[in-house]
């Protein structure tokens, strides 16, 4: 009696089961629809800037707003820049202007015009007429005000990154460069590291086959800097606001290599942070501050599917300590590129040996990157025709081992011969917009969040992500 029912029993549980997991499948088969925000109309007789080119200019005449860490560093990298000339400094503090205009006498170059002491000094250096490019380094929170008066007042635009925080801002901001017909380029220099951009190259040449995956991070504890920000702005920002604030380095170069709004569109995401310990804990114990409602996470991970069937993730960490990493990875049909915390390519075709023909799957060693002297002749052998001209000079000028140098060296490039620029301001919109997207996936159980088409439907036109040279 007893073992029948037994019987019975499992029976009965194996039957509950099974229709347990049936109704679960069923449910989760729904299609969940993303969370969608307003994508306002393109205002009548206003046009898209995808591949904008403007006038040839004999010298690019310059003005930067913002001399801290990032500006004082961006001055310096210009004296050694060809057919450009710094026009004026302007800056809150009195001596950080005097500082950048040592650099220009160091230089042998003459002082500038100088703006300091207010909050709207920089207005009045926009409003000049002897400016071709406004050159934006300050705090996050003034960047996109910064970057359409400027256009307004007839300037190309260069911004850092992140050059706009709001959706709100980034529309405004795209507005502004298709009313105007100027350039807005965010100074992402990450795009132009050296494996990063090599890596590019192979990509583009077929190597990884079709690439499904891409990724990346910012992940860098900023325990030693947080005291240096002026008025405490990016330590501020992160108290009050929760999500991936900070995604341009990772996700630049990834959007690069899934041509995004250059034949793919990035469609909707998908946030989860962990709660945030570190920061909080050092606002606590070094500045003696009592911690309420500390927003962002100590580390958020993004999850973003394109319209191609590809997949992308961003990672952010200012909180622990861990070593430096943007975590750029590629994933191919054919191949994989890994930069960090080691660089390595491996290639379908790369051997994975056995005495007998047949390979060991317990040999884990034999599922391995390429030899380094074969990554070293496939990098010389792929290196971009940037790297080609600049690498030695950029090397010396500096700037994040040379990077910097190049971003700024392109800029000008494109403006001096009418080229469309390396980065347009659709890409500002769409590296920067995981900021408020991240925020509202987080603040709604890390739902699925519909990422605008900031194009208003041109995404496609342009085939494959492209520089452009002088022919």
């Amino acid at each position: 009696m007893k073992k029948l029912f037994s019987i019975i029993l499992i029976a009965v549980l194996g039957f509950s089961s099974c229709n347990v997991c049936k109704t679960s499948y069923q449910s989760a088969s729904k299609k969940v629809k993303p969370i969608v925000t307003l994508t306002p109309l393109r205002p009548a007789g206003q046009k898209n800037v995808l591949g904008l080119r403007t006038p040839k200019m004999k010298e690019v005449r310059v003005g930067f707003i913002g001399l801290g860490m990032r500006g004082s560093s961006a001055v310096k990298r210009f004296t050694y820049i060809p057919h450009t000339k710094i026009v004026a400094l302007c800056d809150l503090k009195k001596a950080k202007v005097e500082k950048s205009q040592k650099v220009l006498t160091d230089a042998k170059l003459p002082k500038v015009a100088e703006y300091y002491g207010t909050e709207d000094a920089w207005k009045k250096m926009c409003q000049r007429d002897d400016i071709d490019l406004i050159y934006i380094a300050t705090d996050w929170n003034h960047h996109a005000e910064m970057m359409i008066y400027a256009m307004e007042h007839g300037k190309h635009v260069a911004c850092e990154v992140p050059a706009a925080m709001t959706l709100q801002q980034i529309w405004d901001v795209v507005n502004t460069a298709e009313r105007t017909q100027k350039h807005c380029m965010q100074l992402e220099n990450c795009v132009y590291d050296f494996f990063e951009l090599t890596t590019l190259n192979m990509a583009q040449k077929g190597l990884f086959g079709e690439v499904l995956y891409a990724e990346g991070s910012y992940i860098h504890q900023l325990e030693q800097f947080w005291d240096y920000y002026e008025n405490d702005w990016r330590m501020d920002y992160n108290k009050k606001h929760r999500g991936d604030v900070y995604a341009t380095h990772g996700l630049g170069p990834a959007c690069q290599l899934l041509d995004i709004h250059r034949g793919d569109k990035m469609n909707y995401l998908v946030a989860m942070d962990s709660k945030p310990i570190n920061i909080p804990a050092y606002l606590k114990n070094k500045r003696g501050e009592k911690v309420g409602d500390f927003k962002n996470g100590q580390h958020t991970m993004t999850m973003i599917s394109t319209e191609k069937g590809k997949t992308i993730q961003i990672q952010h960490d200012v909180a622990s300590p861990r070593p430096y990493s943007r975590m750029y990875q590629v994933t191919g049909t054919k191949g994989f590129a890994n930069k960090y915390p080691f660089e390595g390519y491996a290639l379908q075709g790369e051997t994975l040996e056995n005495v007998e023909g047949v390979p060991d799957h317990e040999n884990l060693s034999a599922h391995s990157f390429v030899s380094e002297n074969m990554k070293k002749a496939l990098m010389k052998k792929y290196k971009h025709p940037i790297h080609r001209e600049l690498e030695e000079k950029a090397k010396k000028v500096g700037g994040h081992g040379g990077m910097d140098f190049i971003m700024d060296y392109r800029l000008i490039y494109c403006l001096l011969n009418g080229l469309p620029l390396d980065m347009d301001v659709y890409d500002l919109a769409e590296w920067c917009c995981l900021a408020p997207l991240t925020e509202i996936s987080l603040e709604n159980s890390s739902a699925p969040v519909a990422i605008p088409d900031f194009t208003r439907g041109y995404w496609n036109v342009e085939k494959g992500y492209k520089h452009a040279f002088v022919k």
